[in-house]
């Protein structure tokens, strides 16, 4: 009996490694699609934290009259629509959504509607210091999804995220590719 449960624990363990490394090969082998097909973004995504994000994607989008811009759980809707209102950013390209709680869900509560719309390619924008975790999240939850971005950091003067945080929303990612649930309810400070 010893012998039957050592296998089978030593089988799920296989088939889990089997199933996480297949993931893994099929996530680069979507995104590569999505840079093929979508050479160029054809949208903005920025990730709340600030006015300066709202501020920079305003300006950055002055540049990109033809892209839609989404922004993730940012700041207050009528202080966004006034910094966008000012860079003469006409509201129809505009799409403020406060469905996210975290960097997690700033990805798995939007990216349907991107594959709903089908995009393929988004430039994404946060600050510098929480790119490297917005990028690991973004890899994993979009490209699983077969869209592919282009970052866009904006300078700022703090110190980059913990790698602990990094790996924590990395197995969150997987989570949520998993079974759709990305772990928002369980305390942040794990």
């Amino acid at each position: 009996m010893k012998r039957l449960h050592r296998q089978i624990r030593k089988y799920g363990l296989l088939t889990l490694a089997t199933m996480i490394l297949v993931l893994l090969s099929v996530i680069p082998i979507r995104i590569a699609i999505a840079s093929y097909q979508a050479p160029y973004p054809q949208a903005i995504l920025t990730l709340g934290g600030g006015s300066n994000r709202e501020k920079f994607t305003a300006q950055f989008a002055q540049n990109h009259p033809t892209l839609d811009i989404w922004v993730s759980s940012g700041i207050r809707p009528k202080l966004a629509r006034k910094i966008f209102d000012n860079a003469d950013i006409p509201n129809s390209r505009l799409y403020l959504d406060y469905r996210a709680v975290d960097t997690v869900t700033n990805f798995t509560s939007l990216v349907f509607e991107f594959k709903q719309r089908h995009i393929q390619h988004l430039y994404l924008i946060t600050s510098d210091f929480h790119m490297p975790r917005a990028a690991s999240i973004a890899i994993l939850v979009l490209g699983s999804q077969g869209i592919t971005f282009t970052s866009i950091s904006i300078p700022s003067n703090q110190p980059r995220e913990s790698t602990v945080h990094i790996l924590r929303d990395i197995g969150r990612s997987f989570l949520w590719i998993i079974s759709g649930r990305t772990g928002a309810s369980l305390n942040p400070n794990i």
